[in-house]
């Protein structure tokens, strides 16, 4: 079931006139996820790897839609090269919402070394970014 959180995230995709969102399977932004399924404003297109979610997003840059990416953090290892040779080269604008795995307490002991290199990959890249903690939502 959706939070508040998670129908705010929406509004403000919305307020920002993002049209189009792709996304892979994420646990903790799942309430997000089924609110794009549900909403008139924004056409999501699930996708099976993030990589080709960057491509889905260009094309649909290309065509005039406003995109963004829901991704979790580990994934982010399989993006860099079409982020950095296809979003970043060709100046397309795309937000990317990004779940946060791998912190202290993290269940699943795969995301645990992925988790903290985000912010270093992503400055790495020079990827303007910015984290929201859950202290930000309540």
């Amino acid at each position: 079931m959706p939070t508040q959180t998670d129908h705010q995230i929406v509004a403000d995709l919305i307020a920002e006139q993002i049209d189009f969102v792709t996304s892979v399977p994420c646990k903790q932004l799942a309430g997000v996820l089924e609110l794009l399924d549900q909403s008139n404003n924004i056409l999501h297109v699930p996708c099976n790897k993030e990589d080709e979610g960057m491509g889905l997003c260009a094309g649909a840059y290309m065509g005039g839609k406003r995109p963004c990416i829901v991704m979790q953090n580990t994934a982010l290892g399989v993006v860099v090269n079409a982020l950095a040779t296809l979003i970043q080269f060709y100046q397309i604008p795309l937000p990317m919402l990004i779940s946060y795995r791998g912190e202290v307490g993290e269940l699943v002991t795969v995301h645990v070394p992925v988790g903290p290199a985000l912010e270093v990959v992503l400055s790495g890249d020079d990827v303007a970014h910015d984290r929201a903690t859950a202290s930000e939502h309540r």
